[in-house]
């Protein structure tokens, strides 16, 4: 009789210490001035709802939590646009809340560029206004017909000024260059162009019947440059910027060469 006494005594003990561990949701992000919304089922007993607390940056909120829905307020904590928040929602062990728009922690593109140059030697500034989040800016320069990511800085993400240099390697003729962020839409973001006429010689290469290298020459020199070379269906078959290519690892056929700011054709034999 004693030992059932005990067990029944200890299965109370591991029921309680169950219930009050209970689970935790943790969502990090920025602060974009909006709410969170939380759907709150009824426990698995249908006694009580299934949140029992909700903390934002470690500070236990004031929200009403004992419904079906709920909403997160932020405004009571006086956080900035763009802050780091972390949100941990504690419920029962027998069920699970559920958030209906994490979405608005992520970082969203929101810059609006107050101005934007380049120099000759290809001294990409610009300053923006209005950002909300923390986003890499692409650096985007107008070849061959379309826009080649050439490099990436990244975003202060805070409302104010910001300003932000970038040094692009610039081609013969006209240059073409914008920014563009892409948030967790997919949708990107980007600036309007700004352009400048380059005073670099146009580059020619040779041969083109290619047995082993490819070289890359302006006003009789070696001259570097970004260059794609693609096959016959259209992939990528080498990339990278320099004087010379070494193609000798070429399957024989034709391809297709993008270079400086022109396009051309070699077969290799």
């Amino acid at each position: 009789m004693k030992h059932i006494y005990l067990s029944l005594i200890l299965s109370i003990i591991l029921i309680t210490k169950g219930f009050s561990q209970g689970g935790v949701i943790i969502l990090e992000g920025n602060y974009q001035g909006k709410n969170l919304y939380v759907q709150n089922p009824f426990g698995a007993g249908g006694v009580g709802f299934c949140v029992t607390e909700v903390l934002v940056n470690g500070n236990i909120t004031t929200d009403e939590i004992n419904s079906s829905a709920f909403e997160v307020d932020f405004k009571p904590h006086k956080l900035n646009i763009g802050e780091k928040v972390e949100i941990k929602i504690k419920h029962k062990e027998d069920c699970k809340p559920k958030v209906l728009n994490p979405e608005v922690l992520k970082p969203k593109s929101t810059f609006e560029v107050i101005s934007m140059t380049i120099d000759k030697d290809g001294t990409v500034k610009w300053s923006t206004k209005s950002e909300t989040g923390k986003l890499a800016f692409a650096v985007e320069q107008f070849r061959w017909n379309k826009w080649v990511k050439v490099g990436e800085t990244d975003g202060v993400g805070t409302p104010g000024t910001n300003n932000y240099t970038f040094k692009i390697t610039p081609h013969s003729g006209k240059n073409q260059v914008r920014v563009r962020q892409t948030d967790y839409s997919g949708q990107p973001r980007l600036s309007k162009p700004v352009d400048f006429m380059s005073d670099e010689p146009d580059v020619t290469f040779a041969p083109a019947k290619v047995s082993k290298d490819i070289s890359f020459v302006a006003n009789d020199k070696p001259k570097e440059t970004m260059y794609e070379i693609y096959d016959q269906y259209g992939n990528v078959v080498k990339r990278g910027f320099g004087s010379m290519v070494d193609a000798s690892n070429l399957a024989k056929g034709g391809y297709f060469l993008n270079y400086d700011n022109k396009m051309g054709e070699f077969i290799k034999k």
